[in-house]
């Protein structure tokens, strides 16, 4: 008796007996067709956020958050640039290397591949390498031994295994009395690794630091120097200060230019399933429509009685859209319980569905990444929530105007 005449007899018609059936029923549907595209869009958000996590990770596992280059070929007196980075507490590693481009061999096999000049002592600073050796140490490689680690998909290209050797073509080339020869130099294979990414595992090799200076032709200099910081996202706008702070001459990237269009293409790939799930959220919204354009059909005689009794247009209008809120609330809460209850068991609920059928959907000899992982942002829930509860609250507008514009002796005429 305290509440609002709207909100009572709007809640009056949403938990009452109606006489047609049909109306509840389609009113139940439209809540589960709002909870289902709800559900289905806070769950595959979730497992597209994992995806997007687990290849990020993987990237900068073997990449960098950040990179210092020299604007020529090389940096030299580069030991200077370290103590000038210690004015950013966001670095938490810094790396030399030299990176140059060649060719192994081995026996029968032939693979070109990137050489990366690594310190061994400083690497583990900037990089997950030193967790993904499956075979070997990074400091199994040695300045002066000329030891080579290879990834897992180079290594079984070559044919190659811990202990053999493989010879490495550098593009630079000597000039002896019987004309131009190409640089060629022995290695020991001391290690393999797996990063996770067929673009590292199949075309990357490390050396030691100072067997790339001198196989190279770079004695006191290098690539550049990479960098670690303690949090990501921070690399935008530490690239901008530093391009400031620094002198000249040196050029400065970070992870969001290096890899942006696969980035780009990961956050595209979001917008376009964002956008078709919700379009299950908005057919149940047409059914909310259909419901509420039955129910003002069957309540004419009562809308005409109300509006006898003083009610305005305006309150007959919300007390309809009433009904709506409390199918589209409904809808939304039924879809986030279910939604973040989903995201948060995929890797037990996926296992038990290949377990039943007895496949896997995604298996380790095709997909580097075998199991499904979820990251749920309370943003995406926020966000989702507010949509679906949004196209609900407007799905009202048209059948509650269209109440208010009931005439009673029209309504009444036949009564």
């Amino acid at each position: 008796m305290f509440k609002p005449l709207d909100i009572f007899v709007g809640l009056r018609y949403t938990r009452a007996k109606r006489r047609n059936h049909f109306i509840s029923f389609i009113s139940f549907i439209s809540i589960a067709g709002i909870a289902l595209g709800v559900t289905a869009l806070i769950t595959v958000l979730s497992v597209m956020n994992g995806f997007e996590k687990e290849l990020r990770t993987r990237i900068l596992g073997v990449a960098s958050h950040m990179v210092i280059s020299g604007a020529r070929q090389g940096m030299d007196n580069w030991q200077l640039l370290p103590p000038q980075l210690e004015q950013y507490p966001q670095i938490i590693g810094k790396a030399p290397y030299i990176s140059a481009e060649g060719m192994l061999t081995a026996g029968a096999g032939v693979s070109g591949s990137i050489i990366r000049g690594v310190s061994p002592d400083l690497e583990p600073q900037v990089s997950t390498l030193h967790q993904e050796m499956e075979i070997g140490s990074l400091t199994d490689l040695k300045a002066g031994e000329f030891n080579i680690i290879l990834g897992q998909e180079l290594a079984r290209r070559l044919g190659v295994r811990v202990g053999e050797k493989v010879t490495l073509v550098t593009p630079q080339a000597n000039v002896t009395p019987v004309g131009i020869m190409p640089r060629l130099k022995r290695f020991t294979v001391v290690g393999v690794f797996e990063a996770g990414m067929y673009e590292y595992d199949s075309a990357l090799a490390l050396i030691h630091l100072e067997d790339a200076a001198k196989l190279f032709l770079k004695p006191g200099q290098i690539t550049g120097l990479r960098l670690k910081l303690e949090d990501m996202f921070d690399a935008p706008y530490l690239t901008q200060l530093m391009v400031q702070d620094l002198p000249r001459g040196y050029v400065i990237s970070d992870w969001t230019r290096q890899h942006s269009n696969f980035f780009r293409a990961v956050k595209t790939e979001k917008m376009v399933m964002f956008i078709i799930l919700t379009l299950i959220v908005m057919v149940a919204a047409f059914n909310i429509v259909s419901t509420l354009v039955m129910v003002v059909t069957d309540k004419k005689a009562d809308i005409a009685i109300l509006r006898t009794l003083g009610a305005s247009p305006g309150r007959i209008m919300r007390i309809f859209m009433v009904q709506g809120v409390v199918i589209g609330t409904f809808g939304t809460l039924l879809g986030v319980i279910g939604g973040i209850t989903l995201a948060s068991n995929v890797d037990v609920i996926v296992p038990a569905i290949e377990q039943a059928l007895g496949r896997k959907f995604l298996s380790p000899d095709v997909y580097y990444i075998s199991e499904l992982p979820s990251e749920m942002r309370f943003n995406d829930v926020l966000t989702i929530s507010v949509i679906a509860f949004s196209i609900s609250l407007i799905a009202t507008l048209y059948p509650a105007w269209h109440a208010s514009r009931t005439q009673p002796a029209e309504a009444l005429r036949y009564e």
